[in-house]
């Protein structure tokens, strides 16, 4: 798993506007399917709640609803924080 330095990384040393598209299209497709996970601050959180509630036919709380929120928030500042340290200790330790 890596972060900012990694996506940099992917990327040929030469020009070329077939590899950029390319990679940014993977890119892409990439950032699509992690949207969908299950994790209340992303899409797919909303759809788990949507799912919740056909099934029990009854909403969540709003100040449940608002706790799932920040705790999904926090998990992904803490996946974000997680994936560039990977890249600086890489960078400090080596390879």
């Amino acid at each position: 798993m890596g972060g900012f330095k990694a996506i940099y990384d992917i990327f040929p040393q030469t020009w070329s506007w077939e590899a950029f598209w390319t990679i940014t299209a993977l890119l892409s497709i990439m950032l699509g399917v992690m949207n969908l996970l299950p994790i209340p601050a992303l899409d797919g959180g909303h759809v788990m709640f949507l799912l919740y509630e056909m099934v029990t036919r009854r909403k969540p709380s709003d100040k449940f609803m608002e706790y799932a929120q920040m705790t999904g928030f926090v998990l992904l500042i803490a996946l974000v924080l997680f994936a560039n340290g990977n890249d600086i200790y890489k960078a400090i330790v080596g390879k």
